[in-house]
C-alpha cells in the first residue's frame, strides 16, 4: 500500500517489454530485493539493486494496464516505497494497481498553481468525483472539476517541482488509480 506522496523522481536507465532500470536516492536507502515501489503509480518488485539504481519486471499485464510503455531512458519517474505501518498517512490509500490510463488534455496556469486538465475512459468516470481523490501517476490529488469523460486537478507548485508533473505536454499518458473505497462501495451495492 502507498499513499500516493512522491519521494523522490527518478530517471529510467533502461526499459524493454518485460523489465526497466531505475537510477535514483532516497528510495535506495533501504530498499531491499522484493520490496514493492510505486513507479509512476504502478505497484512493481525490485528484483535487482545496486547503490543507485533498482530493477523491477515488467508484465505483459503491466504494460497493457499502464503508461510505463511509453517510457524511454531519461525518463522522469514518480517514485513511493511502500506505506510503513508507522508512516504519516500524507495523501490517500493507494494502492499501486492501476486502473486504465487517460490523456492529459489541458495544461493552464492559474496564479501559481497550474491546472491540469485529463481526459479519462468512460469506465472509469463513475469513481471519480468533485474533491475526491484520485492518482495521477502515483500522485494523490484532488479532484477539483468533473465532466463527462473528463476531470481537472489544481496542482501547486511544491507537487510541480517535487513530481514528474512539470514533464508532461498535452497529449502525454498519464496511469489511473480510483479511490478504492469507491470501488468497494459499488461491489458491495451490487451484492
Amino acid at each position: 500500500m502507498f499513499t500516493g506522496i512522491v519521494e523522490e523522481v527518478g530517471s529510467v536507465v533502461s526499459i524493454s517489454n518485460n523489465g526497466m532500470t531505475v537510477r535514483a536516492e532516497k528510495v535506495m536507502s533501504d530498499l531491499k530485493l522484493g520490496d514493492s515501489i510505486a513507479v509512476n503509480g504502478a505497484c512493481l518488485t525490485a528484483v535487482s539493486l545496486s547503490d543507485s539504481e533498482f530493477s523491477v519486471d515488467l508484465s505483459p499485464e503491466t504494460m497493457r494496464r499502464t503508461s510505463l510503455g511509453d517510457l524511454s531512458a531519461g525518463g522522469a519517474v514518480n517514485l513511493e516505497r511502500a506505506l510503513a505501518a508507522s508512516d504519516r498517512m500524507g495523501g490517500h490509500i493507494v494502492q499501486g494497481h492501476v486502473d486504465e490510463t487517460g490523456r492529459v488534455a489541458s495544461i493552464e496556469e492559474d496564479g501559481d498553481s497550474v491546472i491540469f486538465g485529463i481526459d479519462a475512459p468512460q469506465r472509469l468516470m463513475p469513481y471519480i468525483v468533485e474533491k475526491g481523490f484520485i492518482a495521477v501517476d502515483g500522485i494523490s490529488l484532488t479532484v477539483v472539476k468533473v465532466e463527462s469523460a473528463a476531470f481537472t486537478l489544481a496542482v501547486i507548485p511544491y507537487t510541480l517541482r517535487n513530481t514528474n508533473l512539470e514533464t508532461l505536454s498535452v497529449g502525454a499518458r498519464v496511469n489511473l488509480e480510483a479511490d478504492i473505497l469507491a470501488k468497494y462501495v459499488e461491489n458491495l451495492l451490487k451484492h
